[in-house]
């Protein structure tokens, strides 16, 4: 698979996929963080578990250092700092949440090095997390990866779990042919 991308340093960036030629519009998902990638029905949230808000998967971080999942634009941060929205090119919209129920922490523990608008290549930085921090508040650390548009998700694999590195390539999303 080619990446092309265009634009200058002051442009956005557009990235398309190729694949012998044609075009496809494939994602490859990767792990978030250095940690364990679990399936996401091992979230002990279940709204996550129970794929409500879609299909995907977590890491379970050994290093606070967050990278982007995916290569798309990030359309949305929360207030809270602890979840950030990505769409792609190919129209699938990703949510990487970090944390479980760190809403109510108001972003302490997070440290974010992007903003709204922003396009960035899978496992390019996006910040950190003071894990620790999350441990002293007794809350999960679980980076969670969820496609919350699965109506336009042909098929959805998870290809590796165990340790995988930031960056590392996990799963791949395909999106329904129009």
């Amino acid at each position: 698979m080619a990446v092309a991308a265009s634009g200058a340093a002051s442009e956005p960036t557009v990235t398309t996929f190729q694949l012998n030629d044609e075009k496809t519009s494939e994602a490859e998902l990767v792990a978030p963080a250095d940690g364990e990638v679990i399936p996401i029905t091992e979230v002990p949230d279940p709204v996550f578990s129970q794929k409500m808000m879609g299909d995907g998967f977590a890491v379970r971080p050994t290093s606070g250092q967050v990278v982007s999942p995916v290569s798309g634009q990030i359309i949305s941060i929360f207030d809270t700092k602890h979840a950030i929205g990505f769409k792609l090119a190919n129209g699938l919209e990703i949510l990487l949440h970090m944390g479980i129920d760190t809403v109510d922490l108001g972003g302490t523990p997070f440290t974010l090095s992007v903003q709204p608008g922003d396009n960035l290549e899978a496992g390019q930085k996006l910040g950190s997390i003071d894990l620790s921090a999350l441990q002293a508040a007794e809350k999960g650390t679980d980076l969670i990866v969820v496609i919350t548009n699965m109506d336009q998700v042909e098929e959805f694999n998870l290809m590796r779990k165990g340790q995988a590195t930031a960056g590392q390539n996990v799963a791949i999303a395909i999106p329904t042919k129009h």
